[in-house]
């Protein structure tokens, strides 16, 4: 059996950045989507936001220039830009709970083909850790999931119904895998884009939920 390249996790954040239009205000979670901020198109200005109360921040900073003082909500150390700003917590879930971040970036273990997020306990592993994602999955005007298609046991994470306790409910509008981007919609999941050399079969057989292909299906771009 011939196993299939998928993307790698650097290839799924430039894939997810190319959502991100001039001017938004995104918060990016901890995984995959913190890798974003190093991706942005040329030419595009975001305001990165972060839960542990920073605003306006750049990349991740190379090896050997880190900062104790700058890091994203995942510890990884960020670059400033002209104009970053610092606030307590607090103040940084006001803003999201005011409805002032356009888009957040959030990795998952499921989401169902309604648009539920599931990422924040395994039940079978006891681990879990609500963190902010609950405040942006219901705060952010926008939520993108950008994850791996299937878990490490090769069960798919995008499924008809989690089975994990939800963070909300119908909030994802967009997953972004390793082998597919997929729009959420009232009416199913479509399948927009492919990893190169994956056919719609293919991925329609690794993923827990009806998918229909786009009139313009074609390979993901970036």
């Amino acid at each position: 059996m011939v196993t299939k390249d998928r993307l790698d996790r650097d290839i799924i954040a430039m894939r997810v950045a190319r959502e991100f239009q001039d001017g938004m205000v995104v918060n990016l979670g901890i995984g995959i989507p913190t890798l974003c901020s190093n991706y942005l198109p040329e030419g595009r200005t975001v305001i990165y936001h972060s839960e542990s109360g920073v605003l306006n921040y750049g990349p991740l900073v190379p090896e050997g220039e880190e900062d104790l003082d700058f890091i994203n909500a995942g510890g990884q150390f960020i670059s400033l830009l002209p104009g970053s700003s610092f606030f307590h917590s607090a103040d940084s879930f006001a803003m999201i709970r005011g409805g002032h971040i356009d888009v957040t970036v959030l990795g998952a273990l499921q989401v169902s083909e309604a648009g539920d997020l599931a990422n924040w306990l395994i039940p079978e592993r006891g681990i879990g850790n609500v963190g902010g994602a609950m405040d942006l999955a219901v705060g952010a005007r926008t939520v993108i999931a950008a994850m791996e298609h299937n878990d490490r046991n090769g069960d798919p994470k995008v499924v008809k119904d989690c089975t994990y306790p939800l963070t909300a409910k119908a909030c994802v509008s967009l997953i972004v895998t390793d082998l597919a981007v997929i729009q959420v919609t009232p009416s199913g999941l479509v399948l927009k884009e492919m990893a190169p050399g994956w056919t719609y079969e293919e991925i329609q057989a690794q993923t827990g939920a009806p998918l229909t292909p786009a009139d313009d299906l074609g390979e993901i771009t970036l």
